[in-house]
């Protein structure tokens, strides 16, 4: 899987809002955890216990700096290494657009865990399409890569990955639409600029 170089951990909204759906004590997986700042944020502030996925080496030592449990794997080879519901949440942040094989992510979250967690970069944002309409690719923060250049291979929309949830057998519990720092609830797919879901598998 290429890497994806994500924000900096000053100043993370977003990893408040996953933090909001952590219980206290849970077993976390995060997949692509890039230097483990969310694993360390989460065990700060949910006392959690924490195992992250990542291949980038330089990404695999910051975890190591971080206090970080860090297995180095390609995600696209799937999560064979983990049993069924071995951890209560999975996460995948900013990482979905990456993935070739969008669809097997998914159904190997709802294996190994009893929740999964997503984020991604809303491609619905009104900045993204004007830009298209503009006749150019979006870059933006939440996109920061040239088309040429870029590791997102499988940018979506909220109804997007609504419809892959259904797809996958998934239900939604919960889903947080952001721009920045504030919570978006009027017209979300349009405003909103990051989305987060917590699903489970359907019962």
């Amino acid at each position: 899987m290429t890497h994806i170089t994500k924000p900096s951990n000053i100043s993370r909204p977003d990893f408040a809002a996953i933090a909001a759906w952590i219980n206290p004590g849970a077993k976390v997986l995060d997949l692509g955890c890039g230097d483990g700042s969310l694993l360390r944020y989460l065990n700060d502030k949910c006392g959690i216990f924490g195992y992250g996925v990542e291949i980038d080496d330089n990404n695999v030592l910051g975890c190591v700096r971080n206090g970080v449990n860090v297995i180095q794997n390609d995600l696209e080879s799937g999560l064979s290494t983990f049993e069924s519901d071995s951890f209560d949440y999975v996460i995948l942040s900013q990482t979905l657009q990456a993935m070739r094989h969008t669809e097997e992510i998914v159904n190997e979250m709802l294996r190994v865990g009893k929740q999964g967690i997503v984020s991604f970069p809303n491609f619905g944002y009104w900045k993204n399409r004007a830009q298209v309409i503009s006749g150019h690719m979006p870059v933006s923060e939440e996109l920061p890569y040239r088309w040429f250049d870029t590791p997102n291979i499988h940018l979506c929309t909220l109804g997007d990955f609504e419809e892959l949830c259904n797809l996958c057998g998934a239900q939604i519990l919960e889903r947080i639409v952001m721009n920045g720092d504030r919570q978006i609830a009027f017209l979300p797919n349009l405003i909103g600029m990051l989305a987060f879901y917590r699903f489970e598998r359907q019962k």
